[in-house]
């Protein structure tokens, strides 16, 4: 669709693009949710969580989707108590509705903002890993300490000239992550980077990337 290519090649925004695609999704929410509980996972989430609790570091999910597949799908790996940051989809009036409780308050770009969840970690003294596929992790891994990138991420860094580790599973975030927890004077403290989004680099009010990007 020409949409996806627009929000693919940041020209986009996702507020909007889910607030025009929530419409198509069936009434029938129950449906829904099956059909969201069905999909594959990566099953090796489940060994670094555990690793991470052991370790003591922080894991969020954070989504710039729809939402209400999140937590099913982590229930279906047998996972509970991980927070969770992302849009929320009812079916309160019978039809599928879409709100953004987590995006920036004077930027539409993004549904759910991921720029200030790093923002948030960093502010509380934490070296912050963004782990990303997407196009809209590009603004989160913008200010992130360390980021592991595939897919369209990966690109976006390259293009950026991104300093990233690759991933596939979380198998690689595993190892990476035992390797600094044995050498945790290795981790850099968080550091402030130059905002490439939001209303101090586009000004207030944004739906849309500049062309820039």
């Amino acid at each position: 669709m020409a949409l996806d290519a627009e929000y693919i090649g940041g020209r986009a925004g996702s507020r909007d693009q889910l607030a025009r695609f929530v419409a198509m999704l069936p009434s029938d929410e129950a449906a829904v949710r099956a059909t969201a509980a069905a999909q594959p996972h990566d099953a090796t989430f489940v060994d670094f969580l555990q690793l991470a609790r052991r370790v003591g570091a922080e894991v969020e999910v954070v989504s710039d989707g729809y939402g209400f597949y999140v937590e099913p799908a982590l229930t279906a790996m047998g996972i509970t108590g991980v927070p969770i940051t992302s849009a929320v989809t009812s079916w309160t009036t019978g039809e599928p509705v879409i709100t953004f409780p987590n995006g920036h308050p004077e930027c539409f770009v993004c549904g759910t903002c991921k720029r200030q969840r790093v923002l948030a970690q960093q502010a509380l003294g934490r070296h912050t890993v963004m782990v990303g596929d997407g196009v809209s992790d590009r603004y989160g891994a913008a200010h992130a300490d360390t980021v592991f990138a595939k897919s369209h991420l990966a690109r976006i860094c390259r293009e950026r000239g991104w300093a990233y580790e690759p991933w596939e599973t979380f198998d690689e975030i595993s190892a990476w992550l035992t390797r600094v927890a044995a050498a945790p004077d290795r981790i850099s403290p968080p550091r402030a980077r130059a905002f490439i989004c939001g209303p101090e680099a586009w000004g207030p009010g944004r739906h849309d990337p500049p062309p820039e990007g």
